[in-house]
């Protein structure tokens, strides 16, 4: 047992990574509550809590599987018995399919993206020597430019092409809107979930037109997913940082800093009041420089200290943060600071656990299982 454990987070050495247990669970509850009231099904992306346990709770909640961003996540959640797995990028290398089929042998319904005819012909080939088949998710490009086949026509000739194919099952058609994190409005956010449901739609429409049965209809991304998942047609919602939330989630006005789960324990390590600047012992090593992958204009700083809405963390070395105020604060000499980060999935995986506490006390301690899984 962890000596910690029962301690007040003010004992923790610093930086650590805190997760709120009764706001970690809320945000959990509301997830799979509105999936059940829109009678749609739940696959929670991992990649931002990278947790055996967290993603436990999850399917406990209802979800009926995760997401993974990359192979080594999934591999590490099935070592954990999770039998229900989409990995939501496309796989193509000789390496990376080998791997594929290793897991096929543990995993029960695996999935995974395929947004082209070269890599499904490499799939094909490469399982003609198993026993094993796989199921494939077209993945639409509904505007962010990254990966992914227009919607219609595209989709349907790769989805014709895939039952052609003797080891490929198709099981349903996919997009995610990260670019609602550029958005600057409500109105914004909202146009842009609309699209992502209506790229998803068309193209399942058209494949059932030509006789192509699509079982699964998936859209993702937190500030998304409850205004795309509303849609009729729409069978199932990805999001993943709604389990904790973060600054971005604040600035675009999907939460409020409350339901933030996340935060960061830091110290003050320095003082220059007479310059209005403090020194954090969280740098870019610990809080990133990451103001959203996809732009956002709404944050400001380099995370929110909890309490102290004066201080600006107004940039980063890699292990010091310069604050900065305008009125005078009380902070001073080694008192610590809860910090919510900008991006809540780039943060944890800095770190090897994090610390669930229940009103600053320590429950837990959990791994961050899949750190540095990018392979």
């Amino acid at each position: 047992m962890n000596p910690l454990i029962g301690k007040s987070i003010s004992q923790l050495d610093t930086p650590s990574l805190l997760v709120d247990l009764k706001k970690l669970k809320k945000n959990i509850q509301n997830t799979a509550t509105f999936a059940h009231n829109h009678n749609i099904q739940l696959r929670p992306h991992i990649k931002t809590h990278k947790s055996i346990e967290i993603a436990k709770l999850q399917l406990e909640a209802g979800a009926v599987g995760i997401t993974t961003a990359k192979i080594a996540e999934a591999e590490i959640m099935a070592k954990a018995g999770i039998k229900d797995i989409l990995i939501a990028y496309p796989i193509s290398s000789p390496t990376k399919i080998e791997r594929l089929i290793n897991l096929l042998a543990t995993v029960s319904q695996l999935k995974v993206s395929v947004d082209s005819l070269e890599q499904i012909k490499l799939l094909q080939k490469h399982l003609e020597k198993t026993p094993y088949t796989i199921e494939v998710w077209i993945k639409v490009n509904s505007g962010l430019n990254r990966c992914g086949v227009k919607p219609g026509k595209q989709a349907l000739e790769l989805a014709q092409a895939i039952l052609l194919l003797s080891k490929l099952t198709l099981g349903g058609i996919f997009t995610h809107a990260g670019h609602s994190y550029a958005a600057t409005s409500q109105q914004e956010i909202e146009k842009i979930a609309l699209a992502e449901a209506e790229a998803v739609l068309t193209s399942a429409a058209v494949c059932e037109k030509a006789g192509i049965k699509i079982k699964t209809r998936s859209v993702g991304s937190t500030p998304t997913y409850k205004m795309a998942g509303a849609v009729n047609g729409i069978t199932e919602v990805r999001p993943g940082n709604s389990v904790f939330f973060d600054e971005i989630q604040v600035g675009l006005g999907v939460t409020e800093r409350k339901n933030c789960a996340l935060t960061v324990l830091a110290s003050v390590v320095g003082t220059y009041k007479e310059e209005g600047r403090i020194i954090l012992d969280a740098g870019s090593k610990t809080l990133c420089l990451d103001k959203g992958a996809h732009g956002n204009a709404s944050v400001k700083g380099h995370g929110h200290i909890n309490g102290h809405s004066n201080i600006t963390i107004e940039r980063l070395s890699e292990e010091h943060g310069v604050a900065t105020f305008k009125e005078d604060t009380a902070l001073t000499l080694n008192d610590k600071v809860q910090i919510i980060p900008n991006h809540a999935c780039t943060v944890v995986n800095q770190f090897n656990e994090f610390y669930v506490h229940e009103d600053g006390v320590i429950k837990d301690c959990w791994k961050v299982d899949a750190r540095g899984a990018s392979q």
